[in-house]
């Protein structure tokens, strides 16, 4: 499974890469706002910051506008995912991008169907919301399920499912079980994917014993 980072905190992307764990980075209208800076300038350092795709989303709703902004997005670098919602307008931009060789992040689904019209529109990403899903208690794993589940039906389809809205590390678990090939994760959730009690405590136990022979590897 693929870990991307869903923030434009360029400090918390770099320390993320550093790592060596992440591969792409998600955006969104809020998240650029909540950055309050500049939006061509943050989504220009993100691409420089990750090898990985980085998802720009448009702004506009109608085709013709959401291409233009499309293409001007996708000029920024290589590793540039044009993000558009799921709308009518959306898909037919997904497929005159996808048709040019851009790669294209569809967001804001909710539905299997609207998945498969993703793929059938030549989308890079379909990205389901799960955490929304659940807080109106309807069934957001089940619909990854879904998915995952009728892709495979369909070897031609080449979508990959980007798990996004996620909310805690059994999300991204669950994910993993069902064969989605991507997690969008908030980087509180991927930070605390290291953390665990026992690793906390054999780590405790091993530094105090070391410490008890008077050696040093330095």
């Amino acid at each position: 499974m693929k870990f991307f980072v869903d923030t434009a905190d360029i400090g918390e992307i770099r320390e993320l890469a550093d790592t060596g764990l992440l591969d792409g980075v998600t955006t969104n209208p809020s998240l650029i706002a909540k950055s309050g800076r500049d939006f061509f300038e943050v989504i220009t350092e993100i691409s420089q910051a990750v090898e990985g795709p980085v998802s720009a989303e448009v702004a506009a709703t109608d085709f013709d506008t959401m291409l233009a902004e499309g293409r001007k997005l996708a000029g920024i670098a290589d590793n540039i995912a044009v993000k558009v919602p799921l709308t009518r307008a959306g898909l037919k931009t997904c497929k005159a991008l996808s048709g040019d060789g851009v790669k294209v992040n569809v967001t804001l689904c909710f539905s299997a169907n609207q998945a498969i019209l993703a793929a059938k529109a030549g989308a890079s990403f379909i990205s389901p919301f799960v955490g929304r899903l659940d807080d109106i208690a309807m069934d957001g794993m089940g619909l990854i399920e879904d998915i995952c589940n009728v892709y495979a039906n369909y070897p031609k389809f080449t979508t990959e499912v980007l798990v996004a809205s996620i909310r805690s590390p059994k999300d991204i678990l669950e994910s993993a079980r069902m064969g989605a090939d991507v997690a969008t994760i908030p980087p509180n959730v991927l930070w605390s994917l290291f953390e665990h009690p026992l690793t906390d405590k054999g780590l405790a136990a091993f530094l105090s014993d070391w410490k008890k022979t008077g050696q040093s590897i330095l």
